[in-house]
């Protein structure tokens, strides 16, 4: 005898969304589903359809795109091991992204570059950072012709003129409140900046001013224009907000992949960049952090967060092994500046930890 079941109990089933299961079952995609009153039931023995959406989720375009900042603690080195999380779950189809703590966006870049998303979902608290984002998805044209202006003037100029160039930038970037009418000059002194300043830093004073001196670069892209369209291009359809991580709550569901990149834990005296704004983020908030991803995972969201791994100077330092003992937590290797000299660098174990 045949038996039925209902669509919720399908969509524990199958591990997708009820709503989903009634958008297949009208769809005519779940043999012998039928409408019963106002609900679907669904043969218990039907098998849960291949999900089309997944031959949207590949990209075909082969247009590789790349953050158009260089950023402290960039995850450019862990993209691999991301990106096997994200695959590990093969019966899943993400239609949504989210980065709450986007920074350089490493991770969002590659996920553009290889993935369709239905939608997707940017932050972070540096309104410097938001603004250049913002820019780039509305206004390339006019930010691109000012970053090729500043780049014909700079590169020919001796140490002294780069000097004199780089620091009226500077000055004028400070004292730049920023508005609708500024916003794209004010992200193309930031791009400047960030290609001719000292190891990419982006760092500010008590005051909030940027201080980070020149570099020594013989010849900086500072307008990478085939990439910043690629990127104009690709951001046209992010939601992309200048605030604290905790507003991307309403954004997440159980379809969500969340990747979350906080300011490291410092794990030396001399590697305690954890600010680029004129807060920290110590231990407190490492354990806020913590609270909100336990929130997001109730959602049924996919999260992956990364952080530094304290045991690389005291193997008895359990925090984070503590903080996410609930979660899985895996340890793998990367590159890092290992202390005050940023050419001074060495392997060093990161965690990744996911639910």
């Amino acid at each position: 005898m045949l038996t039925y079941i209902s669509a919720k109990e399908a969509a524990e089933k199958w591990n997708i969304s009820q709503r989903r299961v009634s958008v297949l079952c009208s769809e005519n995609r779940i043999n012998g589903a039928m409408m019963v009153g106002n609900m679907w039931i669904i043969p218990s023995t039907a098998e849960k359809p291949v999900d089309k959406r997944t031959t949207r989720y590949e990209k075909e375009t082969g247009i590789t795109l790349k953050p158009f900042v260089k950023w402290v603690g960039g995850k450019g080195q862990l993209v691999g091991e991301l990106e096997k999380i994200l695959s590990a779950d093969k019966d899943r189809v993400f239609t949504k992204y989210c980065e709450p703590m986007v920074g350089g966006g490493a991770l969002l870049f590659n996920m553009l570059s290889k993935h369709n998303f239905e939608q997707l979902y940017i932050s972070d608290i540096n309104a410097e950072l938001m603004n250049a984002y913002q820019v780039i998805q509305n206004n390339a044209d006019i930010l691109i012709e000012k970053l090729q202006e500043m780049q014909m003037l700079f590169l020919p100029m001796d140490e002294n003129g780069r000097k004199f160039y780089y620091y009226s930038v500077r000055d004028k970037f400070n004292t730049t409140e920023l508005s609708n009418e500024t916003a794209t000059i004010k992200a193309a002194y930031f791009i400047f900046l960030n290609k001719t300043c000292f190891n990419g830093l982006y760092r500010v004073n008590r005051n909030g001013q940027f201080n980070v001196p020149m570099g020594a670069y013989k010849s900086p892209t500072i307008c990478d224009e085939d990439n910043l369209r690629n990127v104009s291009k690709a951001l046209k359809n992010i939601k992309i907000v200048c605030g604290d991580y905790t507003l991307s709550k309403e954004f997440i569901d159980k379809d969500t992949f969340v990747y979350i990149d906080p300011p490291y834990r410092p794990i030396s005296a001399t590697s305690g960049f954890t600010a680029y704004n004129t807060d920290t983020f110590d231990d407190n908030e490492q354990i806020r952090l913590a609270k909100y991803i336990d929130e997001i995972n109730a959602t049924g969201a996919k999260i992956v967060l990364s952080n530094s791994d304290p045991k690389n100077v005291n193997p008895d330092d359990d925090f984070f092994d503590e903080l996410y003992k609930a979660y899985n937590i895996r340890r793998t290797s990367a590159n890092r500046a290992i202390n005050s000299k940023g050419d001074s660098r060495g392997k060093i174990s990161e965690l990744i930890i996911h639910n």
